[in-house]
């Protein structure tokens, strides 16, 4: 049984009188562990993909089925438990809270669970350790370079456990060595047997994926099993630990 499965989806909004259909019959599945790049140009409809499959927005018609079964027919309180427990969102721009510390930021999603205050801390430290901040722990965002708030967002996004990462643009944000620091964390973690789904733009990131989806005007277009995938990248000097 796939993970992810996805059977006629269509999504349609309204700009002023015209109807823009942002998903057109979308048919995919994913298993679990894969490493996904939904790759297309501007409006094409990755995002309004992403959000589908993160439970952030629902299609108009169709049915996906998560982990066998049907979200379609969930209740928004229903679909939110299912979001916080199973699925972790990375963005572009951070969406880290200005007046948190690192540490608070990533404890938010287990405080909003009603996880007690001392499972919150060890698991904050151990997340920590896992994107390598735990130097940057009582730092505000606007303290961080723009790598360490990446990662901090990563370890927001995984301290829960979720069984699949959600990235739109992840690197978008970062110059080529940070970028391409944060996205072998990423597939480190997908590497431990988390699924990863990724929004790009970047040719070199969906070149390192082991599945393409092209998608165009709201058409899934290509479906591409990438056997090749591995380092595309030139070699570089060794990251700074704290960059």
């Amino acid at each position: 049984m796939a993970q992810i499965e996805l059977k006629n989806i269509r999504r349609t909004f309204s700009l002023g009188n015209a109807e823009v259909r942002a998903l057109s019959t979308i048919n995919v599945a994913i298993e679990k562990s894969e490493y996904v790049a939904i790759m297309g140009p501007s409006g094409s409809g990755k995002s309004t993909l992403l959000n589908l499959l993160g439970l952030l927005d629902r299609p108009d018609a169709g049915r996906y089925r998560l982990e066998g079964r049907d979200i379609t027919t969930l209740s928004s309180d229903e679909l939110a438990a299912v979001r916080r427990r199973r699925i972790g969102f990375i963005f572009q721009s951070f969406h880290l809270i200005p007046r948190l510390t690192a540490a608070e930021n990533i404890a938010l999603p287990l405080m909003l669970s009603g996880v007690p205050p001392g499972v919150r801390e060890k698991r904050v430290q151990n997340v920590l350790g896992k994107v390598g901040l735990q130097s940057r722990a009582g730092h505000r965002p606007d303290e961080l370079s723009g790598g360490q708030r990446q990662r901090i967002a990563i370890a927001r996004a995984i301290i829960m456990r979720p069984a699949m990462l959600l990235a739109d643009e992840p690197t978008g944000n970062l110059d080529r060595h940070t970028g391409q620091e944060v996205t072998e964390l990423l597939e480190s973690l997908n590497a431990a047997g988390t699924t990863l789904i990724v929004v790009t733009h970047d040719p070199a990131m969906g070149r390192r994926a082991r599945r393409r989806l092209l998608m165009v005007d709201g058409v899934l277009t290509d479906d591409d099993r990438n056997e090749d995938a591995g380092d595309p990248f030139p070699a570089l000097a060794a990251p700074a630990k704290q960059q």
